[in-house]
This record gives structure tokens, C-alpha cells and sequence, in this order.
């Protein structure tokens, strides 16, 4: 971002431009670099640099503390006061905030506070992807010699966070994000299969491999065998599980649990909860860490906006590794300060990474696939919709092949299925699990991309109706 003062120094411009009780400040100062190919070959690659500012102003008044929050990008020294009177100004026309709590100071984050404020975006370039276009290349080469084509694009974020406070917090967070998504097709495009994977750098993808199993899976498709909706044994692989955990976190609200809003509302009302419930088999784990070895996410409260989940007053709160389920029981429901105060449960603010692991799964998906009778096994889901939150059950299609399991082989690829489940409820038919792995959600991943899940044999999973999707 040459040519505009340092997002360090607009922070504290705004902060000493603010009229306000309270301020918090994030600048997020971001750069993008993107590979895409199509029909076995390299077509378009590009840079980006982006700075977008979060604003929040407090402002107390006899009926408690009103606040608001803007964000807008494009901003610089000139106009950054402009945001802030804005921003003020809408604050004074707020209603009070039920979530109001004092902000946080250096005292709240010592071990946090200052590192590394001063230094630079890290930022990123097309050199990124030294090692992975070499890699592209021989897997065009592998798939002309089959007959296949070759799409996709990988991309990688390079998001750093700068938090001030009017309090003296003083915070930084630096976010890597990779994604590598590769379709292989026929020449027809009748038969076509799915891939991706996460990373923080691009140094542990393997794109030869990956290409080489969509490949095979091309190869499954040449019999095609039709079957009816029905209640399958079924295998997710762990991006399909991630997009169905993902959903399952996002909707873990305290809040609207205890409005009795969700899926994780007790009976009878009365503001509980089903937190120390069992909602999973034994042995099941559900977690966040932000210093989870290569899902590393920030380690402080990040809120630009208040909701169910998080609020603008807990802006620097520290992070650690939370279990939102233990050995199959309900222990965490995501909280505010404020939440955590009327549920009585702690205090657990939304953490930027999602792991699973099931005791005793160390099965690779080939494994499970391989001691599999008869079954589906899945590539992965999209168009997922809520129907009925109560229970959280989803709605959705399959994708990109389905295939047949029989006797331990894969034998074909079935019509694809619109799907009803919840996965909460799925939970808890969970008749084997794998090990765990860093996987790339398919229908989330533009919004969520930390996940470690492994793939699930599942019982009865309810293929609600065939799909004429392909």
C-alpha cells in the first residue's frame, strides 16, 4: 500500500480525531495473489492490495452506553475523520446496546499487548506459487495423456489485522489463507470430479496427487448406475463434514439457544440450554484452538459488528483453545461477555478455526471405502439451506460424483441426491470415523477455511429425492 501512511499510524489518527466515550479502531490491511487455469493450461494470474477500516464509537447516555460501527474501504489520512464523525453520529442516534460492557484494556490482553504493532503487512505476491505452477504443470501433462481437462484457480490472502482502542489496547494479527480448488472433466463434460485443499503457504499441497484421485474418480464415473432416494450407509469426506460442522458452529449462539431459537435449546424453554447434554457418539470431540498447527487463526477478539455470536465491546478479548463438544456432550456455546452473564454459561467468543476427531479413528477415507459392504461414498456437498433450526435440519445436493460401494470396491457413480439431515443429529449415528486432516470445505470456504475433520461412515443418511444436478 506505497503512498499511504502506515495502517498504524490511521489507526491512531482516528483515535485522536474520536469525540466519543469509547473507540475502537481495525484496519485490516490485506493483499491477494490468484492463479486460474482451464483445458490443462495456465490462463490468468494477478495481485491485489486492499485497506479497509472499522470504526466503533461508544457513547454513554442515562439509559446505559449506545454505540455504532462503520466500515469502509478506501480510507486515508484525509478522510478518516469524516468516518469517525459518521460513525459518532450514528452512535448518538443509536439505541443502547444491550451488549454494553466497558472496553477492554492492556491490563485485559498483557500477554498480547503491542506484539509486533510497528512492523509491516506481511502481504503476498505470485511468488507464492513458485513450487505449485511447476506441479500444475505436470499434472496437465498426466491429464492430456489420459484424456481429461483440467480447471481451477488457487488463491492466497494475506490479511493483517491492526487493533486500537482508545483504552491503549494495542493488537496485531497476521492471517495467511491459501485454497487450491481443481476440477477434472471429460472431454464431453458429461462426467467431472472435485478437489481442493487449505493451506497456509502453498509448501504442503500436493497437486500431482490431487489431480491423480480426481483422475480415478473420473474412471469410476464410466458406469453409471441409477438409484432411488433412500436411506443410505453413507461416507463423508472431510470437506463434506467440514461444510456440515461449519454450519452446525455457526448457529451455536448461546444467545439463541437460549431464546430457545436452535437446535441447541433445551426443552421446555425457560432460557436453558442443552450444554452438558450428549449430542454425539462417545469419544466425539468438537474444538477450536487458535494455535491448532497449521490452522493458526487469530488468538483476540476480532468483532467489526455485534450479533448473536460476537460483540463490538470485546474487541481484544484473548482466545484459547475452547471444546465446544467433549467426549460427545455439549461443553460450549459460543457467548459475549454480556451473553456469558444472562445464559450463566463462560465466557467462549467465535474462534477462526473448526477441528473434529472421533476416539480411535486412524482410518484414511480409501480404508473406510475399502471395509464398506454396501454404500455411498460422497465427494462433497453444496446449496446448503437451513429448513428448520429447532432441529437444524439442512438441505442440500450432492456434487461433482456419488459413488457406489459394494464389497469393499467402488463399482460406479449414482444420480446425485438432494439431501435432508441435520448434523447435530447426525452426530450421534456416527458407526466409524477416520483420522482427522486439514481439509478445504467446497460450500463454505469463501467465508471459513480452518477446518480438520475426518471422513465419517454414517448411518441412514437421508437422500431425500434424486437431483437431476450434475
Amino acid at each position: 500500500m506505497s503512498g499511504l501512511i502506515s495502517p498504524q499510524q490511521l489507526a491512531e489518527r482516528a483515535l485522536a480525531a474520536a469525540k466519543a466515550d469509547g473507540t475502537v479502531v481495525l484496519v485490516e490491511e490485506s493483499a491477494t495473489a490468484n492463479l486460474r487455469w482451464a483445458n490443462n493450461t495456465l490462463t490468468t494470474n494477478g495481485v491485489a492490495a486492499n485497506r479497509r477500516v472499522t470504526v466503533v464509537s461508544t457513547l454513554r447516555s442515562g439509559d446505559g452506553v449506545s454505540t455504532a460501527s462503520m466500515r469502509k474501504t478506501g480510507v486515508t489520512e484525509d478522510t478518516i475523520e469524516e468516518l469517525v464523525r459518521a460513525n459518532e453520529a450514528a452512535a448518538r442516534a443509536a439505541s443502547p446496546a444491550p451488549d454494553a460492557r466497558p472496553l477492554l484494556g492492556p491490563g485485559d490482553a498483557p500477554a498480547l499487548q503491542g506484539v509486533r504493532w510497528e512492523d509491516a503487512a506481511v502481504g503476498t505476491d505470485i511468488e507464492v506459487f513458485a513450487g505449485l505452477a511447476p506441479a500444475l504443470g505436470q499434472a496437465f501433462e498426466a491429464a492430456r495423456s489420459a484424456g481429461q481437462l483440467l480447471f481451477g484457480f488457487a488463491e492466497h490472502a494475506a490479511v493483517t489485522t491492526y487493533l486500537a482502542t482508545s483504552t491503549g489496547l494495542r493488537l496485531r494479527h497476521d492471517q495467511p489463507t491459501g485454497k487450491v480448488e481443481l476440477n477434472a472433466k471429460s472431454p464431453d463434460f458429461v462426467r467431472s470430479a472435485w478437489g481442493g485443499a487449505q493451506t497456509r503457504d502453498f509448501t504442503d499441497v500436493d497437486v500431482v496427487d490431487l489431480a491423480s484421485g480426481l483422475g480415478q474418480r473420473l474412471d469410476w464415473q464410466k458406469r453409471r448406475i441409477d438409484l432411488p432416494a433412500g436411506r443410505y450407509e453413507t461416507l463423508l469426506p472431510p470437506s463434506a463434514v467440514a461444510d456440515l460442522m461449519i454450519y452446525t458452529y455457526w448457529t451455536a449462539a448461546a444467545r439463541d439457544a437460549a431464546d430457545g431459537r436452535t437446535v441447541f435449546s433445551a426443552p421446555g424453554g425457560n432460557g436453558a440450554t442443552k450444554v452438558g447434554q450428549r449430542i454425539g457418539v462417545p469419544g466425539l470431540r468438537l474444538w477450536s484452538d487458535p494455535a491448532a498447527a497449521g490452522l493458526e487463526a487469530a488468538n483476540f477478539a476480532i468483532a467489526p459488528a455485534s450479533s448473536a455470536q460476537a460483540s463490538v465491546f470485546d474487541n481484544g478479548l484473548p482466545l484459547g483453545p475452547t471444546d465446544w463438544v467433549r467426549d460427545g456432550v455439549l461443553e460450549r456455546l459460543m457467548t459475549t461477555r454480556h451473553s456469558a452473564q444472562e445464559t450463566g454459561l463462560p465466557v467462549a467468543p467465535p474462534i477462526d478455526n473448526l477441528l473434529l476427531e472421533v476416539s480411535g479413528g486412524t482410518a484414511s477415507l480409501e480404508e473406510l471405502t475399502r471395509a464398506t459392504e454396501d454404500g455411498l461414498l460422497l465427494t462433497c456437498l453444496w446449496y446448503i439451506r437451513e429448513v428448520d433450526p429447532q432441529s437444524l435440519l439442512l438441505t442440500g445436493l450432492t456434487r461433482d460424483g456419488v459413488y457406489k460401494v459394494e464389497g469393499g470396491e467402488v463399482v460406479g457413480v449414482v444420480n446425485n441426491f438432494r439431501f435432508n439431515e441435520s448434523p447435530v443429529d447426525m452426530l450421534s449415528r456416527i458407526s466409524e470415523a477416520g483420522r482427522p486432516e486439514i481439509t478445504l470445505p467446497r460450500e463454505w470456504n469463501d467465508y471459513f477455511t480452518r477446518t480438520s475433520m475426518p471422513a465419517l461412515r454414517v448411518a441412514d443418511f437421508n437422500m431425500s429425492s434424486v437431483s437431476k444436478a450434475s
